[in-house]
């Protein structure tokens, strides 16, 4: 989050971040999104049933102009009408050279693969977990020596390059079609 936000201060950066909405009211993104001036929207799904929740942040969405999500560090599925109502607007990183490891622990499954890379793909959100259209790419090498945790912190370099670069691209294409 703090990559994409950083990078739409940027004078040629064609996105600026309206909110940041975290399922965690103390999630420590949420703190640095207002200290750096960005309004934020907390809501606990504790005690909520699923279309109660997703309305109050559609609705938050909606209330800051917000045309498009990037998700970042969202560990919850979202619904297939809440996908729908922002049908191609939601994009999301996820820590795998996708198709490949959809879902959790992805490092470690790739490392037990014995896979010569991993990485971070960058893709639209569908109703299918992470199956939506790849918009980019970044690769890491496997070293012989890594674990879960050090492949993921290189990874993590990656994403913070690689996400705020195909947002960007994805927002405002170079050749849009015609």
């Amino acid at each position: 989050m703090a990559s994409l936000v950083e990078a739409s201060r940027a004078p040629d950066c064609p996105y600026e971040v309206a909110l940041v909405a975290s399922d965690k009211p103390e999630a420590a993104g949420l703190a640095w999104a207002q200290d750096n001036g960005i309004a934020t929207f907390a809501q606990s799904p504790k005690g909520m049933v699923k279309p109660d929740y997703e309305a109050k942040i559609d609705a938050a969405l909606r209330q800051a102009g917000v045309e498009a999500i990037a998700l970042a560090g969202y560990m919850r599925l979202l619904s297939d009408d809440f996908v729908a109502r922002w049908r191609g607007r939601i994009v999301n990183i996820h820590p795998s050279l996708l198709p490949k490891y959809k879902g959790l622990d992805t490092h470690a499954r790739a490392i037990e693969a014995g896979d010569g890379h991993a990485g971070a793909s960058v893709h639209i959100v569908t109703e299918e977990l992470d199956a939506g259209e790849v918009l980019g790419q970044a690769e890491v090498a496997i070293l012989p020596d890594d674990t879960p945790e050090s492949l993921a912190e290189r990874v993590l370099k990656e994403e913070h390059r690689l996400y705020p670069r195909v947002v960007a691209e994805f927002l405002c294409p170079k050749n849009p079609p015609s």
